[in-house]
Parts: structure tokens; sequence; C-alpha cells
């Protein structure tokens, strides 16, 4: 047995967000499929003013949506991420996404993120159903 102060081996099997590596500066966590992740309840967007924030999916489905705009949300793209490539969301970039139930994304982060320097930003109604539309034909639902 390897003493957990040289290796650490962790997995994250509930629903939602769960970081499992904190050190120094940078984040280590999984994201899985969680309720208010469904397309009918994304409501708003977020943004990191101070960092970027890399994605990766492990397995499922998992649909990032990207929001164009400083200020307000012009446009949204929804991109259907594909296992073990490495979407970096750039700071100050709009973004949500929504999963399937079997999913599982890596993230890596800054430790430092919070809603001080995270501000979200309400979407509105046509954005609402752009995303539920495109999310669901992505993830192949009806």
């Amino acid at each position: 047995m390897i003493e957990e102060t040289l290796l650490k081996v962790d997995t994250f099997d509930g629903i939602g967000y769960q970081p499992v590596v904190d050190y120094e500066s940078w984040r280590v966590a999984f994201l899985r499929y969680h309720p208010e992740l469904l397309p009918e309840n994304i409501t708003h967007m977020q943004r990191h003013d101070e960092t970027d924030e890399v994605f990766v999916l492990m397995e499922g489905q998992c649909i990032l949506l990207i929001g164009e705009g400083k200020e307000e949300i012009d446009c949204i793209h929804a991109v259907d991420m594909q296992p073990f490539l490495i979407y970096n969301v750039k700071r100050g970039c709009w973004h949500s996404h929504t999963l399937s139930r079997d999913a599982r994304v890596l993230i890596v982060e800054n430790r430092e993120i919070s809603d001080n320097n995270s501000p979200k930003i309400n979407l509105s109604q046509q954005h609402c159903e752009f995303i539920i539309k495109e999310t669901r034909s992505l993830l192949g639902e009806s």
C-alpha cells in the first residue's frame, strides 16, 4: 500500500460539482449530472473575470454553452464536447453546460474562483429556448 502522503487516488460518483484536489492556486474537480443543469433549468450563465477554466469530458455527454458578448449575451454556441479533448474556456467568457446522466467531466480551475470574481448574467427567454432546443437535439432527446 502506498502512503497517501505520496499518492492519493480519488473519484466522485455523486451528483453535481465536487472538488477532489486543492493545491496552492489550483483545483481539480469532477462535474456530474445534476437536475439544476437540465436544459430547461438553465436561466443564467457565469464568467470568471480573473482566470480561464478547463473542462475535459471523461464519459457520457456534455454540451458546453458559450455566450458571446461582454455586458450582455449576443448569441450562444452549443458545443458537443468530445471525450478526452481539452476545452479551455477563456477568462471573461460567459458559459454554462448541460450533461447526460452518465457524464463525468474533469475541471481544472483556479482555486480562488468565487462569486466575487465570477459574475452571473440572466438569459433572455429566446436564449433559454435556444438552449433547450439545441441541447436536446445534441443529446438525442425529443
